[in-house]
């Protein structure tokens, strides 16, 4: 089912992802997109909680840098002329440890992305 956005935008609402018995995302071709929210058939497996727990430590250990390093990864994905956020960034660092990326990139912008070595997982 699709509703124009010029409606829920008068209304003040952007809805996206799961919203009670409903999921919503936005069409391609304009418009909102809902249909009956569809639970999970069986529980998560283990490899699926690992990620899910390894996404959440990110996120936690990007609200604890300090304002100065988050702005430094923010910068870094500028200078450097990156596709992607300097969270997103951050969240390949943190998830699959490549360092050597991430030295290349302060080499090329000249600023200290790593303080925190023993980090890597």
């Amino acid at each position: 089912m699709r509703v124009d956005e010029k409606i829920l935008r008068m209304l003040g609402t952007h809805v996206t992802g799961d919203f009670g018995p409903w999921t919503f995302y936005t069409g391609r071709r304009s418009g909102i997109v809902w249909y009956p929210r569809a639970p999970a058939l069986q529980p998560p497996t283990p490899l699926q909680i690992h990620w899910r727990n390894k996404f959440r430590l990110t996120g936690y250990i990007w609200r604890s840098l300090e304002p100065e390093q988050r702005a430094n990864w923010m910068a870094a994905e500028k200078l450097a002329n990156l596709s992607i956020t300097g969270y997103n960034l951050f969240t390949y660092f943190i998830t699959t440890g490549d360092a050597t990326a991430i030295h290349t990139i302060e080499r090329q912008t000249g600023l200290q992305l790593i303080p925190f070595d023993a980090l890597i997982p």
